[in-house]
């Protein structure tokens, strides 16, 4: 990737890397329920990994 990057494609990677991050601790049991230990990563919705898959950026 170029040395410089343009704002657009920043903000575009920049949202990539928000949404591949686990979700918060105290979302697993207000989605599972008090009992279920779950790890947070479950239920994050993206799943992507910067060696697995790439993004059109």
């Amino acid at each position: 990737m170029a040395r410089y990057k343009h704002p657009s494609r920043k903000q575009r990677l920049v949202k990539a890397g928000r949404q591949t991050r686990w979700a918060p601790y105290w979302t697993v049991p207000k989605k599972f329920g008090k009992g279920r230990r779950v790890h947070p990563g479950r239920h994050t919705t993206v799943k992507r990994s910067w060696r697995r898959t790439k993004i059109k950026a």
